[in-house]
This record gives structure tokens, sequence and C-alpha cells, in this order.
């Protein structure tokens, strides 16, 4: 209950100081109850929602009152922040008054609040405001397909020109329109790619969140297969379960379902796929993270039966196992394929020109291309969304890769 009461003090002096910004400029009576009805029916939905809320219950119901709470609470955060900035000048200019004009001022010593600069302040809120709610109704299903070509000396003749597509984090318990999840399904098979690749996260916690849209992801062919490995939530590591064995059964379920889908789930497994007799080795670890994250991970077994030449893919869910151990390793993987960061599902872009999101101070690797001793990683920005529903500026991504043989400016 604490916490709560901590929560609801510090949104209110938050309120309070950003509605000068809005009094300042309205004039209207009716405006400045509204604003004040619609940051009580927020809040109030929100502390409604996930107020005693266990994990096991987070549905789409919670997202929503956490992205509204967010919608209103990142722009009011801007406007206490220029609030306080005009304070700043405002507070030494009464105390001057104070001490110099005294009775002259009538007790009146703290000059109003210039209105240009509360619409100044309203202006720049309303950018975030504004694109918070685009993301939440349309920037999800925002979907872009990035397309990449790398270039590798060792590359086998008769992979020149061989095309993967890589999704990642589909997290299907967080859907809410299944036309729209249709359509991206769509749009990966529309890449005629010659293998697909699923870097793990199919559900948030449980396989059944997956059963809606089975009929949808079975859709997806390639003619060279289809592989996938596990992300840390497929594990159901984050609600509780009656016993240890429903949580095992689901986990056995969650590998059914990919197996229905058509999926070959790859548990620190290898396959090769083979061309004009040559071989490229697709490797597939279970889920290894830095930190608290589950380290199921065995790189050895996985690459147990493969030529240390050989050309390889490596599918590693979350990006820290590329920094951690599989750079380093004498093995040399050629690309390695991630996902997990979602791009922090915010952030801004600027294709080929700015790339910043705050999930940048946790994962050093996490979104896009990136080389470090000869070896590539993809961090897929994922096909889904979690806990906030919605994308700003992050958009859910479909990853198309060609590798070419030779070097990149010959």
């Amino acid at each position: 209950m604490l916490r709560w009461i901590i929560f609801i003090l510090i949104f209110g002096i938050i309120d309070v100081y950003a509605y000068q910004a809005f009094k300042t400029v309205s004039k209207s009576n009716w405006l400045n109850i509204l604003y004040w009805v619609l940051s009580l029916l927020v809040i109030g939905n929100f502390i409604y929602r996930l107020f005693n809320l266990n994990r096991d219950d987070f549905g789409n119901a919670h997202a929503y009152a956490f992205g509204f709470l967010i919608a209103l609470l990142v722009p009011k955060i801007m406007l206490l922040m220029i609030m306080f900035a005009e304070d700043v000048f405002r507070v030494p200019h009464a105390i001057y008054r104070y001490f110099t004009e005294g009775e002259v001022a009538k007790g009146n010593y703290m000059p109003s609040r210039r209105a240009f600069i509360s619409k100044i302040a309203l202006g720049i809120a309303a950018i975030p405001f504004a694109s918070i709610l685009y993301g939440i109704y349309r920037g999800k299903y925002n979907y872009k397909v990035l397309k990449y070509t790398l270039h590798f000396e060792d590359l086998p003749d008769a992979f020149d020109g061989y095309k993967l597509t890589q999704i990642s984090d589909i997290h299907s318990g967080s859907f809410d329109n299944m036309e729209k999840v249709d359509y991206a399904v769509g749009l990966i098979n529309e890449q005629k790619s010659d293998v697909i690749l699923f870097t793990g996260d199919m559900v948030n916690n449980k396989a059944t969140e997956m059963k809606p849209y089975m009929e949808v992801f079975g859709k997806l062919s390639a003619k060279d297969g289809m592989y996938s490995v596990l992300g840390n939530h497929d594990y159901g590591d984050y609600v509780r379960w009656e016993s240890e064995e429903a949580k095992n059964q689901n986990l056995e379920d969650l590998k059914l379902v990919q197996k229905e889908i058509g999926f070959d789930l790859l548990l620190n497994e290898h396959r090769f796929i083979e061309k004009n007799g040559e071989r490229i080795a697709i490797v597939g670890v279970e889920n290894w993270g830095a930190g608290s994250f589950k380290k199921a991970g065995d790189l050895r077994k996985a690459s147990s039966q493969i030529q240390k030449d050989d050309f390889k893919i490596l599918m590693s869910h979350d990006p820290s196992h590329w920094e951690k151990e599989v750079i380093k390793d004498d093995y040399h993987y050629h690309l390695t394929l991630s996902g997990h960061t979602h791009g922090m599902q915010f952030g801004i872009e600027i294709p080929g020109w700015f790339k910043w999101s705050p999930v940048k101070w946790r994962y050093k690797y996490w979104a896009g291309i990136y080389e470090e001793l000869g070896q590539y990683i993809n961090v897929n920005r994922g096909f889904g969304y979690l806990a906030f529903p919605g994308r700003v500026g992050i958009w859910p991504e479909i990853t198309v890769i060609e590798l070419k043989k030779g070097t990149k400016n010959a």
C-alpha cells in the first residue's frame, strides 16, 4: 500500500506542476476540468488494473492501462522540467522584489508565468504524447522489412546469393489484431527467402497463447525449411505454476506447437543445409543471457559435430551471448542472429544516419547489424511487443539477409 501512496503523491506533484502550463494558456474552465478528469481516469484505471496484480494475470487490459499512463506521464514530465526551468528565474526575481519593493508589491512578489513559455512547453510535450498514442494505435503493427547484404570470403560458392529471413520475439500473448498479424506473415512469405529462422520468445509465458495464431503462422514456408530456438520467455519462468510438472509440460506443449507450425526447434543442436556438394551449418542454442537470465545455451554441444572451417549461422536469442561467449570462440561463427531487446520498443531511428534507444545503456548490441573480429550479428527488433502495448520509433521487424561470396568492395 505504501508504494501506491508514494506513486500517487509523485504523480500528483508532476500533474500539478504540468497543469501550470495548461492553465496559463487555457481560458476555459471546461478545458481545465477536462485536464483533471482525464488524469484521474487514467491514473484510476492504472491503479485499478495493477493493484495487487500478479504477473500470471497480466493481459491486454493491464497493458493498455500502463500504455495510457505512459502517454500522459512522459509529456507531463517534460512540462514539469520546462516549468521548473522557468521557476529558476521566477523565484530569484520574487526574492529580489520582496527585499527591494516591499509593500509596493502588495504581497504579490512572484511574477506571472509567461504565456509564450507555456505554449512552447505544451507544443514540445505534444510530440511525445502524439507519438506514444500513435505507437499504441498503429506503431505496434507497423512492420518493416529490413534488408542487408553481407559478404564472406569463405562462403561456399553454392550459397552465393543465399537469402534468409529472420523473425524474433513474436510474443503471441500480446497480440490483439489477427488481421494485422496475418498481414505480417504474408509479408514474410513475400520475401521468398531460402530459409526462415526464428530466434525465440514465441509466447509471453504459456504455450496456449499461441493457439489462436497457429493457423496464421502455419502459412509460413521456405524451400530449405524453418528453424527456431527458445527465448527466455518460452520457458515459463515468469509465472507461477501449480507444480514443476505443469511448468515442464508447458514447455513440451510449446515445442509441439512449434513443430506443428513447421519449425525445426534446435535445442543446443545444429542442422546442415546442403547444395551442390557444399554445406552451411545452422546452429541453435537454448537461451543464454547475461546477468540473471537463463543460461541453458551450450555452444560446444550445439557444434559438437561441426567442422571448424564450416560456414556457420548461429541462432542465439540474447545478444549478450554473442558479446560474452561467441565472439571469442575459436570456432568463428560467421553470422549470429539474435533478438530479445525489442529495441525497448522506444527510440529514434533515421535509417543509415542515426539510431538511439535507452536500451543501449543495457545492451551494447541492441538493434541491427554489428561486426566484431570478422563476425557479424543481427539483433532483430522483434515481431511483437511486450508489456507496453505499442512501439514508438522502433518498429516491428522482418529481417532479410543475403549472403554474398567475396569482400564488400570487390
